[in-house]
C-alpha cells in the first residue's frame, strides 16, 4: 500500500511543470492583465476632454513609488540623499511636463522648457539640503548630491518625457512606446526561457541571453509595424500620417535596444545594492522600477523618433 502511495506521489511530481515554465506562465498572465488595465486607462484618457486626466494620477503614483525604490537601493550602498528633495523634485518634474501643455493647450517649444527649469531648481534644492545637514568632511555629501541628481533625472525627467509624448503627439505616441517596449520584454523573456543559451551580461543579469535579445528585437519590430500600420492612424488620423517601412522598423529596433539597455541599467543599480528586485510587492515582476526600467531609457529614444519625424509624419 505504501509503495502504491509513493508511486502516485511520484506520478504527480512528474506532471508538475518546471519552475521556469511555471514562472513564464505567471509572468505572461500577470503581464497580460497589466497591459489590459493600462489599455483601458489609455482609452479613457484618449476620450477625456483634458489630456492626462486618467493617466496623470497613475504616473504620479508610479513616480513616487519608483523614487522610493531608487532611494532604497541607494541606501543599501550606504548613500543617503535627502529624501524630501528627491520626492518633491520628481513630483514637480512630472507636473511641469503636464500642466503647461494640458491647461494652456500648447505644444510649442516654450512649454517644453518647463521641465528643464524645474530640474535646474531641483539642483539648487539638492545642494541647499545637503548644505543644511553638512557636519564634517567625509560625510558623503558629494555622493548624496550625485545620487539625488541621478534619481531626479532617472525617474522624474524620463517619466516627464512620457507625459510629453502623450500631450505633444497624442495617445498613439505613448502607446507606441509602451507596446513596443513591453512586447520586446515579453519576447526576450519568452525566447530566453525557451531556447536561451548564450549569456550577454552574466554578472549584471544572468538571465539575459543573446537568443532573448533577438526575440526582443523580433517582437518589438512586429509590434511597431502593427502599431504604425493600424493603431496610430486609427487613433489620430488628422495628425499621424503614413509612416514609411523604414520608420516603423527604425522605431522598433531603436526602442527595443534602448529598452534592453534600460533593463540592464536597473540591474546595475540592483546588483550594486545586492538586491534581486527593486521591491517585492509584485511576485514575478518585483517593484515599480522593475516594470518601468526598460520604458525609462526608451522614452527619450521614442521622443526623438516622433520629434524628428521618423514616425508619425
Amino acid at each position: 500500500m505504501a509503495a502504491c502511495t509513493q508511486k502516485r506521489r511520484g506520478a504527480k511530481k512528474l506532471h508538475r511543470p518546471p519552475a521556469g515554465i511555471a514562472m513564464l506562465r505567471w509572468r505572461l498572465l500577470l503581464g497580460t492583465l497589466l497591459i489590459a488595465v493600462l489599455g483601458v486607462l489609455c482609452w479613457l484618457d484618449h476620450q477625456a476632454s483634458l489630456p492626462g486626466l486618467w493617466l496623470f494620477p497613475v504616473a504620479l503614483v508610479a513616480v513616487v513609488a519608483a523614487t522610493g525604490e531608487v532611494l532604497a537601493l541607494a541606501n543599501a550602498t550606504g548613500v543617503k540623499p535627502l529624501p524630501a528633495t528627491v520626492y518633491a523634485g520628481n513630483v514637480l518634474l512630472l507636473t511641469s511636463s503636464w500642466i503647461p501643455f494640458a491647461w494652456q493647450e500648447s505644444t510649442d517649444a516654450a512649454a517644453g522648457t518647463w521641465p528643464l527649469l524645474v530640474l535646474a531648481l531641483c539642483v539648487l534644492l539638492v545642494f541647499a539640503g545637503e548644505m543644511a545637514r553638512f557636519q564634517k568632511p567625509g560625510g558623503g555629501a558629494t555622493a548624496n548630491v550625485g545620487m539625488a541628481l541621478l534619481a531626479l533625472v532617472y525617474v522624474g525627467m524620463l517619466v516627464s518625457l512620457l507625459a510629453q509624448l502623450r500631450i505633444r503627439w497624442g495617445m498613439g505616441a505613448l502607446i507606441s512606446l509602451l507596446l513596443v517596449v513591453k512586447m520586446g520584454d515579453i519576447g526576450a523573456f519568452t525566447v530566453g526561457r525557451l531556447i536561451g543559451r548564450h549569456k550577454i551580461a552574466p554578472v549584471l543579469s544572468p538571465g539575459k541571453t543573446l537568443e532573448g535579445a533577438v526575440g526582443a528585437l523580433a517582437f518589438s519590430c512586429a509590434t511597431s509595424w502593427a502599431v504604425f500600420h493600424w493603431l496610430v492612424p486609427w487613433m489620430a488620423p488628422s495628425t499621424a500620417g503614413s509612416t514609411p517601412w523604414w520608420g516603423w522598423l527604425a522605431f522598433g529596433l531603436l526602442v527595443a535596444i534602448a529598452g534592453m539597455v534600460g533593463d540592464l541599467a536597473e540591474s546595475l543599480l540592483k546588483r550594486d545594492a545586492g538586491r534581486k528586485d527593486s521591491s517585492s510587492w509584485m511576485p514575478g515582476f518585483g517593484g515599480v522600477l522593475d516594470i518601468l526600467d526598460s520604458i525609462l531609457l526608451a522614452a527619450p529614444v521614442a521622443w526623438c523618433c516622433w520629434a524628428l519625424g521618423i514616425v508619425g509624419s
